[in-house]
């Protein structure tokens, strides 16, 4: 299996999240994502603008549902998106409820464990109750308050805790997030480093897309590893 690149859209208005996609499809990348703050800016209508814009291309609506997890789900699922995110912290029936919809739709459902008290387990829970991918991750707040925090510390256990495909995100580096494909992680998430200038939710370099160009090539050219032993 080839490594899937996904770029995290986090910017607040249609007209730039349409710019840097235009640049990533360019670029070879494969999934889009409607990042949460572009979902709190412009709602449906940015999912729908996306999905106008590129027909055929998987689209993710970073929705960190914590309730109300079919109805969200419903929405994004008519409004073009391909995957909606349900938090792994949720109760169960939320995580179902998400499933459920994913269902109706042809759509699939992504459990972001953030915060999860055990991950591993959490993860295999929602693979149990039908999730399709597992995210990996370390919020924006939580290691801007607290240093040195990264997914790659939960990385490995969780990949030994599922079967199905896992990403994992938050505050890498570009090396870190190739690092996550050789420790088996099969989809790579560019976001915050290339999208977010500073503090500011807006394109953060001119040169975007051949900065995309070159990470698609090395993702590409890298190789899935093997999950670590337990």
């Amino acid at each position: 299996m080839e490594p899937l690149v996904q770029i995290s859209l986090d910017l607040t208005t249609i007209d730039e999240a349409l710019s840097v996609a235009g640049a990533a499809m360019r670029a070879g990348v494969d999934w889009l994502e409607a990042g949460t703050p572009f979902i709190l800016a412009e709602g449906m209508h940015g999912v729908r603008a996306l999905r106008k814009e590129f027909p055929d291309t998987p689209i993710v609506a970073d929705l960190k549902t914590m309730d109300g997890a079919g109805l969200e789900a419903e929405m994004m699922f008519q409004a073009g998106a391909n995957m909606v995110v349900v938090m792994g912290q949720a109760h169960d029936a939320s995580i179902l409820e998400q499933v459920k919809m994913a269902q109706r739709y042809s759509g699939k459902v992504m459990c972001d464990v953030m915060l999860c008290p055990d991950k591993p387990a959490r993860a295999r829970q929602a693979e149990e109750m039908g999730v399709d991918y597992i995210i990996v991750h370390t919020g924006f707040d939580e290691r801007n308050m607290i240093k040195g925090l990264s997914p790659l510390d939960d990385l490995a256990p969780v990949l030994n805790a599922v079967t199905i495909p896992v990403q994992a995100v938050g505050g890498l580096s570009v090396d870190q997030a190739i690092q996550t494909v050789e420790l088996g992680a099969q989809i790579v998430v560019f976001g915050a480093p290339l999208v977010i200038s500073g503090t500011e939710f807006k394109p953060a370099d001119p040169n975007l897309e051949g900065i995309l160009r070159d990470l698609v090539w090395r993702v590409k050219n890298t190789t899935i590893g093997a999950k670590r032993a337990k």
